[in-house]
């Protein structure tokens, strides 16, 4: 068994910023660990894992380096990273590294999207695969959606007895199902067969229009229109449903319904990795995580849903909550910071308030997914997170809400509804 992670590239990531600027979006830390750590995780628990593949195009980072260093070492398996030289679409990476995920005579493997956040229930998806007996079927993870966001989604009709999938749209216009896609597959080598038709006619499609402007590559395969489209109705794509939670991390406000998801599960996977009350430490409310390299007062109050970064200061009297404050940052006494992301080595003035609004899912609708909200709206910026860049300084007693404050920024006063360059 093989599994791919498949990253992206730095022009992706766009509705993440600022805080792609300063880490490149799979590394950045959601529930206290670097976002793609969790698939990860979820990768190396499965018998039989010999290898993860990293799929992208960053340029060789050093930050990435030494993340891969490091979970190699972790989890005690071969983590490399392969980078496609442009973006070559979902499907048209994983075929130009067929080879490379084949080596090793590999009979399966998972192809998991980094944007996505879940219980990752691959254990499963390999069962329902091995139970079947086909080793030329595939199994796309799919989760139900309510009716109007569904269509936000790749739908996916399924024979109700035999999970066959029959019919696939990428975000349709009109209703198609509730069930949608998860982004994360288990395909087996048959499945470039079906990639490589795709190229061929790509090629043919290019080749018959010569006059078109050259930028168009055959290469670029997207698994979703191009290959499940085609394979829906052949008997050969089946979707596993799962009833676990899972969400798409687009933008920086999804980071922390992420965030709130992952540390919901650590009770049960990582409890070592939450923080609990202890005399003379912080009151903590929720489930929070806290670097063991951050320096907090004990009259703080954190939680619920609050991350702490490395080497973060928390002084005296600070309120915290439903927040991910990076490493560095530092809050003064008596601060509030509520719905917001703290950028790495930012400080927070005496008396300040820095508040965001949620965009959580209806929290009354078991289906509901985090809308990717856009960022304005009638010529308004929306309410929603507030996120401080790297190194921004907000000075005492000021109030900040729903703003985006770009890094290196110093601010001199309060601000409302502003994106401030």
């Amino acid at each position: 068994l093989k599994a791919v992670i498949l990253i992206g590239g730095p022009q992706k990531g766009t509705r993440f910023r600022p805080l792609s600027f300063e880490v490149p979006k799979p590394l950045f830390p959601v529930a206290g660990v670097p976002m793609v750590q969790h698939h990860i995780e979820a990768c190396a628990k499965v018998p039989g894992m010999k290898e993860i593949l990293l799929m992208g195009f960053y340029q060789p980072h050093e930050a990435l380096s030494r993340f891969l260093v490091s979970a190699q070492q972790e989890f005690k398996i071969p983590i490399r990273y392969l980078q496609e030289y442009a973006a070559l679409g979902t499907g048209g990476g994983i075929y130009h590294f067929r080879d490379q995920i084949l080596s090793g005579g590999a009979e399966a493997f998972f192809v998991l999207n980094a944007d996505v956040c879940s219980e990752f229930p691959l254990q499963e998806m390999l069962e329902s695969w091995q139970q079947r007996g086909d080793t030329h079927s595939f199994i796309i993870l799919g989760t139900t959606a309510n009716r109007t966001q569904a269509l936000n989604y790749g739908c996916i009709v399924a024979n109700a007895d035999t999970q066959e999938v029959q019919h696939y749209v990428e975000k349709p216009s009109t209703f198609v199902s509730e069930i949608i896609n998860c982004g994360i597959y288990l395909f087996t080598p048959a499945i470039f067969q079906h990639i490589g038709e795709v190229f061929q006619r790509n090629q043919q499609e290019l080749m018959l229009e010569e006059n078109s402007n050259g930028w168009q590559r055959a290469e670029v395969i997207r698994l979703e229109q191009d290959v499940f489209t085609a394979l829906a109705g052949s008997g050969k794509l089946y979707v596993y449903k799962t009833d676990g939670f899972w969400s798409q991390i687009k933008s920086a406000g999804s980071a922390i319904y992420a965030s709130r998801l992952y540390l919901n599960q650590y009770s049960k996977s990582h409890p070592e990795r939450l923080a609990q009350n202890k005399p003379g430490g912080p009151i903590i409310r929720g489930n929070v995580y806290i670097h063991p390299t951050a320096s907090i007062d004990s009259t703080a109050v954190l939680g619920p849903n609050v991350s702490i970064g490395e080497g973060v200061t928390v002084g005296a009297g600070v309120r915290v909550r439903e927040s991910i404050v990076l490493h560095g940052a530092s809050l003064h006494d008596h601060t509030c910071v509520l719905n917001t992301i703290v950028g790495w080595d930012s400080t927070i003035g005496r008396w300040a308030r820095v508040e965001g609004t949620p965009s959580d899912p209806n929290p009354n609708d078991p289906y509901a997914k985090i809308d990717s909200e856009t960022l304005f709206r009638d010529g308004r910026l929306t309410p929603s997170i507030t996120i401080l860049g790297c190194s921004v300084t907000i000075p005492a007693e000021v109030v900040i809400l729903n703003s985006i404050v770009l890094p290196h920024k110093e601010l001199s006063r309060s601000y409302k509804n502003q994106i401030i360059l």
